[in-house]
């Protein structure tokens, strides 16, 4: 179980926070919905999508007709004037580029804002611009926001009204390789990351890749050498090591609705060259990870040893991600793997866990 909330914090639970979603016509929206939807302490007030305004979330979603407000919430076009009057929270399941358009201006009227797109991941607006092809909309906010891992910065987003959500692969690799980089058990130049995704992951969107004959039977890398993800992994690897840190990265589409495996190859700071080596090693990495991620803390780490691996069809529909790490004597490496559901834990779960964080609900509310 997670520790209790502070004496603020239960008084904080006493009000239902009304929240509500921009964009929530895309996968991560939908994922959204649903969980704002049972959330036990929010009311989900305001949904907006452009192509449906007008239309109840029962039509366009028919999974959600037998909620009770499912007939009486209508998607609205999206205005920031208005959205900052209808809800406290706001979260902006949108494109990069255009989610800080809304970011900026709900900010300024005293909203919470929790992005799920890239905008206020990086922290650098040169760097932004490298990976993402145009100015950063809204840099006088990067410094404000806070990279909304809540394993990891779980304090900094008690104290924040704005969360730039990790993406889907960033999740995958970071929480495996942080603990390791701060205990100093991994070198941080001899990092590969190696990360299957289902197409999902790419967005609800009709391109001639992601259509069903495209995929179905196949399996391709993309985004070779330079992922866009790349720029918030390197960051937040960076940060954690201490120095600047390039990783090689390949993802790769499978034919599954969602889901994302990664498996990372890295070299451990101490050489080992047996059983006996990789035994006192693997000890070491072991204690690394539950001292970083303990019972009562980590509800949505799961940590596999023995015989188990990680499997994304026991992740996929949760909020939780599965790591798993090998010593390979033969090569001196350390292997890692985890498996999470990209779009729960790697988006609205997260981002959903986020808000529970900065709202003073229990971290699992609407999660478990």
């Amino acid at each position: 179980m997670l520790r209790g909330p502070s004496p603020r914090q239960v008084k904080g639970l006493m009000k239902t926070k009304k929240v509500a979603i921009v964009g929530a016509s895309g996968y991560s929206g939908e994922e959204l919905v649903r969980l704002l939807l049972s959330h036990p302490h929010v009311e989900l007030a305001v949904v907006t999508s452009r192509q449906y305004a007008g239309q109840t979330l029962a039509r366009i979603f028919p999974r959600f007709a037998n909620h009770p407000k499912s007939k009486t919430i209508r998607f609205t076009e999206p205005n920031a004037e208005q959205l900052a009057k209808q809800a406290g929270v706001v979260f902006l399941a949108l494109p990069h580029g255009v989610a800080a358009e809304y970011a900026a201006p709900l900010i300024q009227h005293g909203n919470v804002v929790i992005d799920l797109s890239a905008d206020f991941r990086v922290k650098n607006a040169a760097v932004y611009k490298e990976f993402y092809g145009h100015d950063h909309p809204a840099p006088d906010l990067l410094s404000q926001a806070v990279y909304g891992l809540p394993e990891i910065y779980r304090e900094q987003i008690k104290k924040t009204s704005l969360v730039a959500s990790p993406g889907c692969y960033p999740t995958s690799i970071l929480l495996p390789v942080i603990p390791l980089l701060k205990a100093k058990l991994i070198n941080p130049r001899s990092i590969i990351a190696d990360s299957l995704s289902g197409v999902s992951g790419a967005g609800r969107k009709a391109e001639l890749d992601y259509l069903f004959v495209e995929c179905n039977e196949s399996v391709r890398p993309y985004g070779v050498p330079k992922h866009r993800h790349l720029s918030e992994i390197e960051q937040e690897i960076s940060f954690a090591a201490g120095t600047a840190v390039t990783i090689q990265f390949t993802p790769h589409l499978i034919p599954v609705n969602r889901g994302i495996l990664t498996t990372l190859y890295l070299a451990p700071t101490e050489h080992f060259n047996d059983a006996a080596g990789a035994a006192s090693l693997g000890e070491r990495v072991a204690a690394c990870y539950h001292a970083a991620y303990p019972d009562s803390e980590s509800a949505f780490v799961r940590l596999l040893e023995g015989k188990a691996l990680p499997d994304t069809k026991n992740v996929v529909g949760t909020n939780v991600i599965e790591i798993a790490w090998r010593l390979d004597a033969r090569t001196g490496r350390l292997i890692v793997m985890s498996a999470e559901d990209n779009l729960i834990k790697g988006a609205s779960g997260q981002a959903v866990q986020s808000m529970n964080i900065l709202c003073g609900f229990p971290e699992t509310a609407g999660l478990v």
